[in-house]
């Protein structure tokens, strides 16, 4: 646990850049590691879907607003492996961006050790925008403003996930290999890298009362950003925990389990950079719900002679 913090230590210290609005925020990475990393998919048992919305920057015109949808599997028993499908829209000001990628990761048991998985992300981004200019003459043919267009191309996401039999795990992936270019708005997606690890110490504070500890760096080589995160679990009733997000927020989070296998949760990000003084802060909604897929039945023969 200690290397774990003082890891934790170092990074608030070294990163102290701010992250492009590119790539989505989220308070809940930890719900909405698929989209991120491939190689994630499918690595709880059974079915888990898990939906975010997110207004970040509350009472700014034009201010993100994002919608995650996640769907995975664990097929090990049936086939080999992890599936899932990632949906993303997100909105600022006039422009939209929308991404649909299809998820699967490989895994490998390495003897008692754990699970280490590749994955494999491919699917569509669409980008456009609708801009609606007020100018001082009114004129709105100017041939300079940017007319309202959008595209779609190919994207393509790779990850790798070691998840421990002990509880921890560690994740490097990178979003967008391919750079998707837009043509029609000479846009270009870039690639983003990845980083997360994390932690669930079960019964540390008494039974039944979990800590977790895990952390989402984001970069794309010129900006980097971490969220790092501390929940508190207890007894399966609820959750709650904060969030520090290097340079711009501090973020609360609390959920709680109102029947089997759902969690509803809520976030709000205190803005700590030069927006506080016009933001009212971030919210965020979460949604998640998980099936697990019961055994195979087995198959008996009714043959007379092996009654």
């Amino acid at each position: 646990m200690r290397y774990f913090i003082l890891f934790i230590v170092c990074l608030i210290i070294s990163l102290n850049t701010a992250f492009s609005q590119q790539e989505k925020l989220l308070t809940h990475f930890m719900y909405d590691k698929m989209s991120v990393n491939p190689a994630t998919t499918g690595t709880e048992d059974g079915i888990s879907s898990a939906m975010v919305y997110r207004n970040q920057w509350d009472k700014i015109v034009g201010a993100p607003n994002s919608a995650v949808f996640n769907l995975e599997a664990n097929l090990n028993k049936f086939l080999i492996g992890g599936a899932g499908i990632s949906f993303y829209h997100d909105a600022i000001g006039f422009i939209k961006q929308n991404n649909l990628i299809l998820n699967y990761s490989l895994p490998f048991q390495v003897r008692e050790a754990g699970m280490f998985n590749v994955g494999l992300g491919l699917g569509i981004v669409n980008f456009g925008m609708d801009p609606d200019w007020i100018t001082p003459s009114n004129n709105n043919n100017d041939i300079l403003l940017p007319k309202a267009s959008s595209g779609t191309n190919l994207d393509l996401n790779l990850g790798l996930y070691w998840k421990s039999f002990k509880g921890y795990y560690v994740g490097i992936s990178s979003t967008h290999i391919n750079e998707p270019v837009i043509r029609s708005m000479n846009y270009v997606n870039k690639r983003h890298y990845f980083f997360v690890a994390g932690n669930r110490f079960v019964s540390l504070l008494g039974q039944g009362k979990d800590l977790e500890l895990q952390t989402l760096v984001r970069s794309d080589l010129i900006k980097t950003a971490a969220d790092i995160n501390m929940r508190y679990f207890h007894k399966n009733l609820f959750y709650a925990g904060i969030t520090y997000r290097t340079t711009e927020s501090v973020c609360f989070l609390a959920g709680f389990y109102p029947i089997k296998n759902v969690t509803l949760g809520y976030s709000y990000d205190l803005t700590t950079n030069g927006l506080n003084t016009v933001s009212r802060g971030s919210h965020e909604l979460l949604f998640r719900y998980r099936y697990l897929i019961p055994d195979p039945p087995l198959e008996k023969s009714k043959h007379p002679r092996w009654l």
